[in-house]
């Protein structure tokens, strides 16, 4: 609670300065008789303490939602039972984000197609993964093959590209859950992924859709090098 008095001090000494600096300027600007910057600066004036103001609002959240968890944590912990569920709970959401449960939700599908002129790569399909988490997508995979940060896409040979240590042939289906507008966008965006594809004659084609199933990951991640530091 102290650190929450402590922003809320901040943030109102800061929204105080800027109020000050605000008339100041107004001063100063009303005495040049000078209409133009007198616009410029009430609206930079006024855009700088909104920014501060939606700061305040999202940080004042966080916390809200921080000390509710706690708070949550604290009363059910008594209860074995209700102790066993917050496990439960931790774990699945553990589960989720290291790829070990297949997902739904909406998203985007991308199909990449080898045509008479050029061939799919590795280069293609690490691009497109990286423009989709970019946007935020929560899930992806590859013909079935769930995209994890243990995930290698690499080509053997001058032919064959191996996801996850599996041979997987061409055309490749990408699949990938989050916001379906956002990842659109990220894709098709002026100069982007979709525009580089076309530059170099490779087949790509897109849909949006409100349901995108998404596979669990099969494999073992496994650490070689990295351990625990106690």
């Amino acid at each position: 609670m102290k650190g929450k008095y402590i922003m809320i001090v901040s943030i109102g000494l800061a929204t105080l300065i800027l109020t000050a600096v605000m008339f100041t300027q107004f001063k100063t600007v009303e005495q040049t008789d000078i209409t133009a910057i007198e616009t410029m600066r009430e609206t930079e004036l006024r855009a700088e303490l909104a920014n501060w103001k939606t700061k305040y609002e999202e940080i004042e959240t966080k916390l809200s939602e921080t000390e509710g968890r706690i708070a949550e944590y604290q009363s059910q912990l008594s209860n074995s039972a209700e102790s066993e569920t917050i496990l439960e709970k931790e774990l699945d959401e553990t589960s989720m984000y290291l790829g070990y449960t297949k997902l739904q939700g909406e998203g985007i599908e991308v199909i990449l197609k080898d045509n008479s002129n050029t061939a799919i790569d590795r280069w293609d399909l690490l691009s497109i993964v990286n423009e989709l988490k970019f946007a935020g997508a929560e899930a992806i995979s590859i013909n079935g093959e769930r995209i994890v940060s243990t995930t290698e896409i690499a080509t053997v040979g001058t032919q064959f590209i191996f996801i996850n240590g599996n041979r997987i042939p061409a055309p490749f289906t990408v699949k990938a859950i989050g916001d379906k507008k956002y990842l659109e966008s990220a894709i098709t965006i002026k100069g982007g992924y979709m525009d580089e594809m076309k530059l170099y004659e490779k087949t790509v084609e897109y849909e949006v859709k409100d349901i995108v199933d998404i596979p669990a990951y099969s494999g073992a991640i496994k650490f070689e090098y990295a351990e625990e530091n106690k």
